[in-house]
């Protein structure tokens, strides 16, 4: 990726590491797919009036939405509801990238280079040992939600890269009309009218300043810039990027909530920056393919003819 890109793949991963945080710290009182409710009523509200739809099939914006949507945060905000602490949940959900570079190359005929093999498998050896010097308390569930959060996100991913629409916001916001109906209606199935309507009367400031975080900031912003540069480069250049998430959402732990992290998820935090760099690091060029080049260059030089 160009360096301006990469840049921006770097801030979308501070933008989600923090919102772990955000929305653990904003859900209090407020049933998980109710509080998904709001945040997607105002990725789609006002902005559909303003943004014009993607030159995509509603069939794509439906896949996105209830993929990289839904299915993502129904299941991460469930899994945090369930016990998993923030920074553990920034962790966890990174099996996105290893789901979805095997489902690219499954799906999309897009093999990984060398290079991007061993950066993301470094990234995954990362993810491990930070997973192990967390210890077993999270519930089991907590887990295995945020495991599937992981892949429908993955799915998402793939899906947004087949449609190659470069339009990242419109996708964003499209795809929005497609989470608020369904997740009431499972809050309602979950939660029941008793519950909704409690989660209704707790939901204050606290719960609104989360919701305008993870509006402005986590989906408008974020998933924009993301979803532009899947239509622009191919998934294994832009999804290990999001190795960064889990080190800034530990760090701003570390330094909100004073979570001091463990020497094991130092090394691990050390070892997936270096699997970050080994993947988005730019191929050299073969030895003669460089000399090919400095003398189709001396050729055109003036004088040289």
């Amino acid at each position: 990726m160009t360096r301006r890109d990469s840049m921006l793949a770097a801030a979308v991963a501070v933008i989600w590491g923090v919102n772990f945080l955000v929305i653990d710290w904003g859900m209090v009182g407020v049933p998980p797919l109710l509080f998904l409710v709001f945040r997607f009523v105002g990725v789609a509200l006002p902005a559909i009036f303003f943004v014009r739809r993607p030159q995509v099939s509603w069939r794509v914006l439906a896949a996105v939405g209830l993929t990289m949507s839904l299915g993502q945060f129904g299941l991460l905000y469930g899994a945090l509801a369930a016990g998993m602490p923030p920074g553990l949940a920034g962790l966890v959900l990174q099996a996105q990238i290893v789901f979805t570079v095997v489902l690219s190359a499954a799906t999309l005929g897009e093999r990984p280079s060398t290079a991007q093999f061993c950066g993301v498998a470094l990234g995954t050896l990362g993810l491990l040992v930070i997973a192990a010097g967390r210890g077993g308390n999270v519930p089991l569930l907590a887990l295995l939600l945020t495991v599937l959060a992981a892949l429908s996100w993955a799915v998402g991913n793939v899906v947004v890269r087949a449609s190659k629409v470069r339009a990242g916001l419109s996708v964003t916001v499209w795809s929005a009309v497609f989470v608020p109906v369904p997740a009431l209606a499972l809050a309602l199935a979950i939660d029941g009218v008793e519950g909704v309507t409690d989660g209704l009367a707790a939901f204050g400031w606290q719960a609104a300043a989360s919701t305008a975080y993870t509006v402005v900031l986590a989906s408008l912003v974020g998933y924009s810039i993301f979803n532009s540069l899947l239509a622009r480069w191919p998934t294994a250049a832009v999804v290990p990027w999001i190795l960064l998430v889990p080190v800034v959402s530990m760090t701003a732990a570390w330094a909100l909530l004073g979570e001091t992290p463990a020497t094991a998820e130092a090394i691990g935090g050390v070892v997936m920056l270096v699997g970050l760099l080994v993947t988005v690091r730019p191929p050299r060029r073969p030895l003669q393919e460089a000399v090919a080049a400095v003398e189709r260059s001396g050729s055109t030089a003036p004088g040289s003819r």
